[in-house]
C-alpha cells in the first residue's frame, strides 16, 4: 500500500479556501490558543474542548455501499450509505469550505513501509490539525516534498448536519467511501473520529493482504520479546503497555505481518481520568508541550485536575510516541511471544490471570468482553456486560471471522502464548468488591512474560474451564482464585454462571 500516483477526485477545492499546508507544531499551538478557544496547561500541553460530542458516535458512522466493497463488508455491523448521499454531503462540504482557513496535514498510517497508506487530512480546527499531526506518522521533509495521498479525510466538525434534508441519521456524520478513497466527517468535533477512520480503513485493507489488523497495544522486553495487549476502552491497554521495564511499540492499533508487528500510528491516545504521576509516570510525563488534552478541567493555576469528570469521564491525552522515553522507533517488533486479552470485569468473577488454550483464545477473542459500570453512561446503574467482537467491533468493516482466522493461524505458526487478564473487580461485583491492584497486574504480566508461570501448577476453574496459576511472584495466592475472594461463595457461583450464560449467548452469533 505504498503511496498512489493516481489523481483522486478531491472533495474540497483548496484553491477556493485559505489552505495552510503542514504547519509546524508551534504554529498550530499558537493558532489553537488564538482562534480555537483552547487553553494552555501548566505542562505546556494544549487543552481543547469538543463540545456536544465527547466521544465517538458509532450510530452516525457509515460506509458507502458500492460494487468494489459490497461483498466484503460486514453489513450487519455497518450502516450503509448510498453513493448519491455521499456525493451530496461532499458538495455541501465543498460549499462550506469556500473562503475558510483550512489546515492540510499529510500523514502516514502504518510504520511498515510495505503496508502503509498516505492519508491527507483537511480540517477547520487547528486543534484537529495538531491532534492528527501528533497521532499519526509524521513524514520526513523529503517524504512531504513528494507526498501523494492515497486517502483524503475531511473533518468539518463545526458543520452540523440536518438529517431532515441531508440524508444523515443525526447532526453528525462519519462516512467512508472505499471507491473514492475519501472520508467525510461533520457535526462532531471529537478528534478521535479521525484516527478511528484511518483504523477502519486499515482494518479493511490489511486482512485482504493476509495481514492481521489489531485493536491492541504492543511493547518489547529487554530480551526482544514482543507482547500484544488487546482490550476495550478502560481495560488498561495504554497503561500496561507503557511499562518502564519494556519499550513501547504503540498503544492502540497494530498490524501483524509475516515479519512481525508494526504500529499503525505515530502517537498515543491515552485516557487520563484519575491519571497520576505515581500510578502512570510514563503517560503523565508525556503530556507536555506538543501534546493535546481533551475536555480536561484546569485548576486556576493551570494544572490539570485529572479527577474532575464534570465534562466527561472520557478525558484524553494525545501525544507523539517520542514523548515516551523508551519508545521503539521505527515502531516495529518481532512476532509476539505473548498475547494478552484484557477485560475489566465488573461482575468480579473472572480470574486476574488465566492461560488460554487455542480454542479458548478464539472464544474470548470473538466475545471481546468487558463491562461498563455506573456513571460511565447515562442510565447505567448496575454493571453491564459489553461484548465487542475482536475487541474492536465498531472499527471492523470485515466479518469477525476474517480477523479470528488470521489470529489463529498466526498464533499457531509462531507459538504465541495467550493470557486472559482481568483488570476489573475482585472480591465481589462493582460496588462490593475492589478494583484489581495495578501492581498485582504488572507482577502477573511480568511473571508470564518471563516464563515464571510456565512451571507452576494450574487449577482448572469449574465454571469457565480456565487454567489458573496457583502461585505468582509478588501476588498473594488468594487473589489468584476469584471464588475464594468472595465472602459468599454461592453468590460467586451464581454471578459466574450468569456471566457464562452471557458468553454462550453472544458467541452463538459467530458459531
Amino acid at each position: 500500500m505504498s503511496s498512489s500516483t493516481t489523481t483522486l477526485t478531491m472533495p474540497i477545492d483548496l484553491q477556493r479556501a485559505e489552505a495552510v499546508y503542514n504547519p509546524s507544531v508551534e504554529t498550530l499551538i499558537s493558532d489553537c490558543l488564538a482562534v480555537d478557544e483552547c487553553k494552555m496547561a501548566s505542562s505546556g500541553a494544549v487543552v481543547a474542548y469538543t463540545g456536544k460530542y465527547t466521544g465517538r458516535t458509532p450510530k452516525d458512522k457509515h460506509i458507502v455501499r458500492e460494487p468494489g466493497c459490497e461483498n466484503n463488508i460486514w453489513w450487519e455491523n455497518t450502516a450503509p450509505m448510498s453513493p448519491d448521499t455521499f456525493a451530496k454531503i461532499g458538495n455541501l462540504f465543498a460549499e462550506y469550505a469556500v473562503g475558510r482557513k483550512l489546515y492540510v496535514i499529510d500523514t502516514f498510517g502504518g510504520a511498515d513501509p510495505d503496508h502503509r497508506i498516505a492519508a491527507r487530512f483537511i480540517v477547520e480546527r487547528p486543534y484537529h490539525a495538531l491532534f492528527i499531526k501528533q497521532l499519526l506518522i509524521r513524514p520526513t521533509a523529503e517524504e512531504l516534498a513528494k507526498f501523494e495521498p492515497d486517502w483524503t479525510i475531511v473533518d468539518f466538525g463545526k458543520r452540523k448536519m440536518d438529517p431532515a434534508t441531508e440524508g444523515t441519521k443525526g447532526d453528525a456524520v462519519i462516512a467512508l467511501n472505499f471507491a473514492e478513497k475519501q472520508v467525510l466527517i461533520g457535526g462532531t468535533e471529537y478528534a478521535g473520529e479521525m484516527k478511528k477512520s484511518v483504523f477502519t480503513i486499515m482494518n479493511y485493507l490489511l486482512p485482504l493482504e493476509g495481514v492481521l489488523s489489531m485493536h491492541c497495544s504492543a511493547n518489547i522486553g529487554q530480551e526482544g520479546d514482543t507482547a500484544l495487549f488487546f482490550g476495550l476502552s478502560g481495560t488498561g491497554k495504554t497503561t500496561l503497555s507503557a511499562d518502564p521495564e519494556r519499550r513501547l511499540i504503540g498503544d492502540d492499533e497494530h498490524g501483524w505481518t509475516d515479519k512481525g508487528v508494526f504500529n499503525i500510528e505515530g502517537g498515543c491516545y491515552a485516557k487520563c481520568i484519575k491519571l497520576s504521576e505515581e500510578g502512570e509516570p510514563e503517560i503523565f510525563h508525556a503530556i507536555r508541550r506538543g501534546a493535546v488534552l481533551e475536555n480536561v478541567v484546569l485548576r486556576p493555576d493551570g494544572t490539570p485536575d485529572y479527577n474532575d469528570d464534570s465534562l466527561t469521564e472520557n478525558t484524553r491525552a494525545a501525544y507523539p510516541i517520542e514523548h515516551i522515553e523508551n519508545a521503539v522507533l521505527p515502531s516495529m517488533g518481532g512476532h509476539p511471544k505473548n498475547i494478552v486479552f484484557l477485560t475489566a470485569d465488573a461482575m468480579g468473577v473472572l480470574p486476574p490471570i488465566a492461560r488460554l488454550t487455542p480454542e479458548q483464545a478464539m472464544y474470548y477473542f470473538l466475545n471481546g468482553y468487558t463491562a461498563k459500570v455506573a456513571g460511565t453512561e447515562a442510565g447505567i446503574k448496575e454493571p453491564q456486560a459489553v461484548f465487542s467482537t475482536c475487541f474492536g467491533a465498531p472499527f471492523l468493516p470485515l466479518h469477525p471471522k476474517a480477523y479470528a482466522d488470521l489470529l489463529k493461524e498466526k498464533i499457531e505458526r509462531h507459538g504465541a502464548k495467550v493470557w486472559l487478564v482481568n483488570t476489573g473487580w475482585t472480591g465481589g461485583p462493582y460496588g462490593v468488591g475492589e478494583r484489581m491492584k495495578l501492581r498485582y497486574t504488572r507482577a502477573m504480566l511480568k511473571a508470564a512474560f518471563e516464563g515464571e508461570l510456565d512451571e507452576v501448577p494450574y487449577d482448572i476453574d469449574p465454571i469457565f474451564g480456565l487454567h489458573l496459576p496457583t502461585s505468582c511472584p509478588g501476588v498473594p495466592t488468594e487473589v489468584l482464585q476469584p471464588r475464594g475472594t468472595w465472602a459468599d461463595p454461592a453468590a460467586y457461583d451464581a454471578k459466574a454462571n450468569e456471566l457464562k450464560s452471557m458468553f454462550e449467548a453472544n458467541i452463538a452469533k459467530f458459531t
